[in-house]
């Protein structure tokens, strides 16, 4: 008995913080359409991103100027990386065309975002979009600087928390009749 006890205070606590954590789902071009949102209402939405995406640059031998990442060695060569974790929340900051939104995740500039769109291949979900994809990388524009990203990313997906929208706000009231006077 006292197993049990012990186990459940352990698991306890656990289940209170997933309770309490945001339910999100893949934001999709069908509930952008079923929600009818305007530009001010996609403002007030926090997004979060699906999955990590990392952001990588070959800095020159002149070139060391570094945005908001760390610099790294690889293979011999200086590489600036900038890492968005998952999870990571975001903010809608303007829609540079129609179904294509620039979102940040950081502070910093309003040069610092990333662009999502419906991949009708991902069951139309807004997932990272790149300027050019060749083969297992794609270039992507991240504070006025090209970065290349894994093909892998092409898959981070913009999430927001349901249990806001799912909410049904009802506003009733009761006819009290009218009478001729």
């Amino acid at each position: 008995m006292k197993v049990y006890r012990f186990f459940f205070m352990l698991m306890l606590p656990g289940s209170l913080f997933t309770a309490c954590s945001p339910t999100l789902s893949p934001f999709t071009q069908r509930l952008y359409d079923n929600y009818n949102w305007s530009d001010e209402d996609l403002k007030r939405i926090q997004f979060y991103v699906s999955d990590d995406i990392v952001m990588r640059r070959e800095l020159g031998t002149g070139s060391t100027e570094i945005t908001s990442g760390k610099v790294r060695v690889v293979n011999g060569r200086q590489v600036e990386e900038i890492v968005i974790r998952r999870g990571t929340p975001g903010i809608l900051l303007f829609k540079p065309k129609e179904n294509r939104f620039a979102v940040s995740f950081e502070d910093g500039g309003e040069s610092r975002y990333l662009v999502f769109g419906p991949n009708p291949k991902a069951s139309d979900r807004y997932v990272l979009l790149a300027s050019e994809w060749r083969k297992r990388t794609g270039t992507v524009t991240y504070d006025g600087r090209k970065f290349d990203v894994d093909a892998d990313d092409a898959f981070a997906t913009l999430m927001l928390d349901m249990k806001k929208f799912n909410k049904l706000s009802v506003e009733s009231r009761t006819a009290g009749g009218r009478k001729i006077n």
